[in-house]
């Protein structure tokens, strides 16, 4: 107690110079929970993009040849077919888990008794779109294999459209809706997407494929992935599908324009290091702010032991130990640093909190779809005490090299001083 009481009447004698101390220490951890904080949200919102699509999956569809081969003039426009489909099926089991395809058929209208909905997207899928394409079912089921197989003519809304067809959307499943002359029956219902107009509808492949007579064309081709965790082993893979896809049709084996393909997994891996690199770039930037406190815990103490050098003479002289100098020093630095650097970690909790609760829950509308640009703008608590841990632990050491001095001067040259 006699020690804290000491450090209370010098710290009192001393407010400026505390304060402006104390400012250095709090301000450095809360800038770096602040950066961590605010780094967080951004990341988040773009994981958020991502996790809306499996990460070990690969998405391919048409493009447009950009050199000519085997007379053939550059500008071709190369369709996917069945047997694109079926060469990504069998040739690269080593690789593809289960593949797919998704056909579209647009201009549709919907009518069930009374209500009607016009210009739907109506999309013939395989049953792995809802696993690839992360679909959530609100009601009922998404299309399966034995739809697939027998061509049945079943058809998967959106919320959305379910409620425009009868209200509150729930009784529409198990309903026959007609769609340009055919009759569909309604076996499920997705949840909306916020990020597209929820104008798409979905039925069997198949079905589609039949109906509108889309012959070979397959559209695009969806498949997952594994045994692919590089980004070298994804470009490796990628080079050899295009060269076999392009072969199917008259393409230039290294014509990277015939075909578009879209590596998820590249993708991820591509942001990882995207979001390693930020999230280093912020801890440095916080980092050097934590220094300029550790700097200023640092000059104070040092001033201070310059101040109370004749003091600490009278105390030797008095029978005082080198280590009772030497602890109360360290006591004062560590003090210093725990209540300045806790406040700040309050402050910056605080500020992380307001950033979740405003710029956190805003919806970009662009009138097409709706995304989050900053999502749980937050840093775990055992974060935010780590930081402490190291200001504490820095003002220590800071305190330490100035203690040492002060608990080696000889009492005599200690009496002397002014």
């Amino acid at each position: 107690m006699e020690i804290l009481k000491e450090i209370w009447g010098t710290a009192k004698r001393n407010k400026l110079r505390t304060s402006l101390t104390g400012f250095a220490v709090a301000w450095g951890i809360f800038m770096i929970i602040f950066l961590l904080g605010a780094g967080n949200g951004m990341i988040n919102a773009q994981m958020e993009q991502m996790d809306r699509f499996l990460a070990t999956s690969m998405e391919v569809s048409r493009g447009w040849t950009s050199k000519p081969y085997k007379g053939y003039k550059k500008d071709r426009e190369i369709r996917l077919n069945e047997k694109d489909l079926s060469i990504t099926s069998n040739e690269f089991t080593d690789h593809v888990v289960e593949s797919g395809a998704v056909l579209s058929q647009g201009g549709i209208n919907v009518n069930y008794s009374n209500n009607y909905l016009a210009q739907q997207s109506l999309k013939g899928v395989y049953p792995n779109e809802m696993r690839i394409n992360k679909k959530e079912i609100v009601y009922g089921r998404f299309i399966n294999e034995k739809d697939l197989k027998e061509r049945r003519k079943v058809l998967v809304l959106r919320e959305k459209q379910a409620k425009e067809l009868v209200p509150g959307g729930k009784g529409i499943v198990g309903k026959n809706v007609t769609m340009d002359g055919f009759s569909f029956r309604v076996i499920g219902i997705l949840k909306d997407d916020q990020m597209s107009l929820n104008s798409d509808m979905y039925t069997s492949f198949t079905t589609l494929k039949a109906i509108y007579n889309k012959g070979d064309n397959v559209g695009e081709i969806l498949f997952s992935i594994k045994n692919l965790d590089t980004k070298e082993a994804n470009d490796k893979f990628e080079k050899y599908y295009r060269t076999r896809i392009n072969n199917n049709h008259d393409a230039a084996p290294d014509d990277e324009k015939s075909i578009w393909i879209w590596n998820r997994k590249s993708s991820n891996l591509q942001m990882e290091m995207g979001v390693s690199i930020i999230r280093t770039a912020l801890w440095i930037i916080g980092l050097f702010t934590l220094i300029s406190g550790i700097v200023g815990v640092s000059n104070i103490m040092l001033i201070t032991v310059k101040e109370r050098t004749h003091e600490f003479g009278i105390r030797k002289a008095l029978g005082a130990r080198p280590w009772h100098i030497l602890r109360m020093i360290i006591i004062e630095s560590v003090i210093i640093t725990t209540v300045f650097g806790y406040i700040g970690m309050l402050c910056g909790l605080a500020a992380n909190e307001y950033m979740d609760a405003t710029a956190g829950q805003m919806v970009m509308d662009t009138g097409m779809f709706k995304m989050r640009t900053f999502v749980n703008p937050t840093v775990d608590l055992d974060v935010c005490l780590q930081v402490v841990f190291v200001i504490v632990a820095a003002g220590t050491i800071a305190g330490l090299v100035p203690a040492l001095r002060a608990a080696r001067i000889r009492p005599i040259e200690a009496l002397r001083d002014e």
